[in-house]
């Protein structure tokens, strides 16, 4: 089938997929690599040593400098600005340029500016207008100068599902997550949460950890347990908690200390969003073992399908 070059678009690439489309005043050179189905817009440059996957949309005014990767599926919006520099000269060139990584499905937003070696994961929301300035997890939605998290894909808003369970806790549609609720004692000298290890909790506990001091633009979490369960308790302020089974994705508000978030094994979670004043009490399953994290979302993908498969 082969690919088309506007009469007034120059291509000089021949690793150019089938389908693709090349339109006015693009510049293709010779050293770029282009999949297949991609719509590349007018006014477009592509430098020698950059890659693009299969089905990517690249609109008008946008330049691909050497070392930006783009994944399939990717869309990158008008005038959206790549760097591959951090110290640039006129005519004083680095060694090497970096490499700037935009992963599958992906979308960056019109007029948003990309920093040298940043990496912006799988089917991330990059706002129009937006600096990127650090790496961006997967689904994640970041906006502002410099760009901040300010939620996740699919994730069903800040106050998690619109459905409730008994006594008001929200419904989980993410099968390995649920929310408990312990005791809670009020009067007039204070008030007490309390729960029993054996009976009141999904699990024993052997391990604790507390998490304060969070800047409320911070992500921490972005990890899965491999065998691990963790159950989430904010005992004090309030903290986003995403989790994500690897094929559906949802998030709560954890802001009440009584109200516990349940993640089985091979859930990944992220918590963001802190108050000032937050406190994240973690109570986990097990001892601490390095190898029980997944901290790639990717291998996390791979690992999901692995055991889906061997179920099957």
């Amino acid at each position: 089938m082969g690919h088309f070059v506007h009469d007034r678009g120059i291509c000089e690439s021949t690793a150019v997929g089938d389908g693709t489309r090349i339109w006015a005043f693009a510049h293709v050179l010779p050293g770029a690599v282009i999949g297949r189905d991609c719509n590349v817009c007018d006014h477009v440059f592509v430098e020698n040593d950059v890659v693009v996957g299969d089905r990517v949309t690249i609109k008008c005014g946008v330049q691909l400098w050497d070392g930006v990767r783009l994944a399939d599926d990717v869309f990158v919006g008008p005038n959206a600005t790549f760097t591959n520099d951090p110290f640039p000269r006129s005519r004083v060139h680095p060694g090497t340029f970096s490499t700037t990584v935009v992963g599958p499905g992906a979308s960056l937003g019109a007029g948003c500016v990309v920093l040298p070696g940043v990496t912006i994961g799988r089917r991330a929301m990059v706002g129009a207008g937006a600096v990127v300035t650090k790496d961006v997890p997967p689904n994640a939605v970041v906006v502002g100068n410099p760009a901040r998290i300010v939620g996740y894909v699919d994730a069903g808003g800040a106050d998690g599902s619109a459905a409730a369970a008994v006594d008001g806790l929200p419904v989980s549609r993410v099968p390995g997550v649920d929310v408990v609720r312990m005791t809670r004692a009020d009067d007039l000298r204070g008030s007490l949460v309390a729960a029993n290890f054996g009976s009141d909790l999904p699990f024993v506990p052997q391990r604790f950890f507390t998490v304060f001091g969070v800047p409320s633009t911070d992500v921490r979490g972005a990890h899965a347990h491999r065998e691990c369960h963790q159950l989430l308790v904010c005992v004090q302020g309030s903290v986003n908690a995403v989790v994500d089974d690897g094929r559906q994705r949802q998030e709560f508000v954890l802001d009440r200390p009584e109200t516990g978030l349940h993640m089985a094994p091979m859930i990944w979670g992220t918590q963001y969003r802190y108050t000032a004043d937050a406190v994240l009490l973690v109570l986990a399953s097990h001892p601490y073992d390095a190898d029980d994290y997944i901290r790639d979302h990717d291998q996390f993908l791979a690992e999901v399908d692995l055991r889906a498969g061997a179920d099957t």
